[in-house]
């Protein structure tokens, strides 16, 4: 499960549609509607917040725009109600880590959105977040040959 940081509009239309789907997973497991995926680090921040279903369908409404945006057929019916208090932190260090793994995952996948993405220097984050200073975020499961 990869619930990015980054703005939806970085994202290839395989990466897109992997996160309708993924966020949609999050939405159960936060909602308690399925026993897999639980304890999935990437949940963390959502279950931080006071009202984590309310979150994660704000999160998913952003991708719904993101779609309506790419003229994709997203079922907006699958949200829940959704609303923050406000923006969720995330660090500098999570958005550059998010950055270089999307480069990677477009630089085999897509030659044109790697190019488009590689030409990003100040990447936004996702709507729901807003970038503080700082390193990886502690809940990142980083693979041990990029350590």
């Amino acid at each position: 499960m990869r619930l990015w940081s980054l703005h939806p509009k970085y994202l290839d239309t395989k990466g897109l549609v992997a996160l309708w789907r993924e966020a949609l997973l999050a939405q159960a497991v936060l909602r308690g509607d399925t026993q897999g995926y639980t304890n999935h680090p990437q949940l963390q921040r959502f279950k931080a917040t006071r009202r984590p279903v309310t979150t994660i369908a704000a999160y998913l409404a952003a991708i719904h725009q993101e779609s309506v945006i790419r003229n994709f057929n997203f079922d907006l019916s699958k949200i829940g109600p959704g609303q923050t208090a406000g923006q969720l932190p995330v660090t500098r260090g999570q958005i550059d880590y998010e950055l270089g793994h999307l480069k990677h995952k477009l630089k085999l996948r897509d030659t044109q959105g790697f190019k488009r993405l590689n030409a990003v220097k100040n990447p936004e984050a996702h709507p729901l977040f807003k970038i503080i200073p700082g390193s990886i975020e502690k809940w990142e499961r980083i693979p041990t040959q990029v350590r």
